[in-house]
């Protein structure tokens, strides 16, 4: 008898169990004909990741169902097998839409969902207000600046209305959205990072502002992580700065002050400071940033309540360790070394190469730039060398065949000892990426760390050919 109950009552739990799971589940309903019998895939955003949260048939008709879970609510898009995709909100109610296929976006009927009601109104009417905008902004600088118009004082009112008027329309539509819904928070975000360019190009005066909006900004809300817009937002901010018409001083005084406020901001999440701080690192060294890649780096570094990933801050230490002025370890040459022009004066190691400068390259075969950037080296080393600049290729092969064969053409010192990333002159000389290049004088101090060929050559015409003294 008891062992009867028992059973009674853990199935009574089990059913209890399968139904929340169910009404925690949101489901989107879609009749999309060009799609019947296909494979359709919800994703939703992690920080700057896609993730897969469901996936299904459509049926002969086009018809399908998807579901997702609380855990998901954020922005997503749905996938066809072709990968095309339509933007969604997982708002956390249902929601139902029918259309031919995902790219015609001006066919789809949203059938269920107010929120993804209000988005796809807001997405077709905030660019025609921008778009507006930006004429009456041409318009009024021709009438504040033209002398035909400049004393035309009622159609310059009118444009000055003109222009408030839209600005309180717009607003008054982000006013009215339901404060707990999860378009309040994401389409002022939206519309921020849109605005940028035109921003940039037409409203230089909005500058401070939309700066300072992007600083304002929470970086560890987990909202923002499930946007999609994470790396706009930040792509965006710097861009912004870039763009906006100062001096390069003044530039990285800006995106400093920035690096700061979304240090301090992220400081007590270490996760998410990973996250931001790595992908923003290379945002800078990319964009050839290199002075506030190396203020970021520092500034991580040095702060002592920040537990950063290992690989990321080995990537950092190389600006500490590495940076200009500092001096580089001298290395002895092992493996095997290639001298062209030596003979028996061979250098052993790096302090045995007289010559007032020094570039190292850190490179491989397999590297997708190296074999280009080693190219162009090729072309451009006897015009180096006539200044006395050497080069040295540091091999991370880990075939003698293939370095041999890789390093025979070139005319300048090439070494490998086959240990890749655990050769010790590379872990000396921190090194994380290929091609890596520094640019040593004759004492080993770092005078440069070029990021190409290109810019190598550019230093030696500016400083070497154009005669600026070679030694202190």
């Amino acid at each position: 008898m008891f062992y009867f109950f028992a059973m009674k009552y853990f199935k009574l739990l089990f059913l209890l169990f399968l139904s929340q799971l169910a009404f925690s589940q949101s489901k989107i309903e879609g009749n999309f004909i060009a799609y019947k019998n296909q494979k359709i895939i919800l994703q939703g955003f992690n920080g700057f990741d896609a993730y897969k949260i469901d996936s299904t048939y459509a049926d002969i008709t086009g018809k399908f169902e998807i579901s997702y879970s609380k855990e998901d609510v954020g922005m997503g898009f749905l996938e066809s097998e072709d990968g095309k995709s339509f933007v969604v909100v997982l708002s956390g109610n249902n929601m139902a839409l029918k259309g031919n296929d995902f790219v015609d976006v001006e066919a789809i009927e949203i059938l269920k969902g107010e929120e993804n009601k209000l988005f796809d109104q807001y997405a077709s009417e905030h660019p025609r207000r921008e778009q507006t905008m930006s004429a009456w902004v041409y318009l009024r600088k021709i009438y504040k600046q033209d002398p035909l118009f400049v004393s035309k004082a009622t159609p310059a009112n009118a444009i000055e209305t003109e222009i408030e008027r839209i600005k309180i329309e717009d607003q008054k539509f982000l006013d009215g959205l339901n404060s707990k819904s999860y378009i309040s928070y994401y389409l002022p975000i939206r519309k921020l990072v849109s605005s940028v360019g035109t921003v940039a190009q037409y409203r230089t005066e909005e500058i401070p502002a939309t700066i300072a909006a992007f600083r304002d900004l929470d970086y560890t809300d987990s909202r923002l992580y499930k946007s999609g817009l994470l790396q706009d937002v930040i792509d965006a901010h710097f861009w912004l700065i870039e763009n906006s018409g100062r001096s390069l001083n003044s530039v990285y005084i800006e995106m400093n002050k920035s690096i700061d406020i979304l240090i301090e901001n992220l400081i007590e999440d270490e996760a998410k400071l990973n996250e931001v701080g790595n992908h923003l690192f290379k945002l800078l060294e990319k964009r050839s940033l290199f002075k506030s890649s190396e203020y970021l780096a520092l500034k991580l570094l040095n702060k002592s309540s920040c537990v950063l990933e290992s690989n990321f801050e080995n990537q950092l230490e190389s600006y500490r360790a590495m940076k200009i002025g500092n001096t580089a370890p001298d290395f002895v040459f092992m493996g095997d070394v290639s001298a062209p022009g030596y003979n028996q004066m061979k250098p052993h190691k790096l302090s045995d190469i007289e010559a007032d400068y020094t570039l190292l390259v850190f490179g491989a075969s397999w590297c997708p730039h190296c074999p280009q950037e080693l190219a162009q080296i090729k072309q451009l080393y006897s015009k180096w060398k006539s200044q006395s600049v050497e080069v040295v290729f540091v091999s991370l092969d880990t075939d003698q065949q293939i370095f041999k064969s890789f390093s025979t053409v070139f005319p300048f010192i090439s070494i490998c000892d086959y240990k890749k990333w655990e050769s010790d002159v590379v872990k000396n000389y921190h090194v994380f990426a290929t091609p890596t290049y520094f640019l040593l004088d004759y004492k080993r101090n770092i005078v440069l760390k070029p990021s190409t060929a290109e810019q190598m050559d550019a230093w030696v015409d500016w400083y070497l050919v154009k005669g600026n003294n070679k030694k202190d």
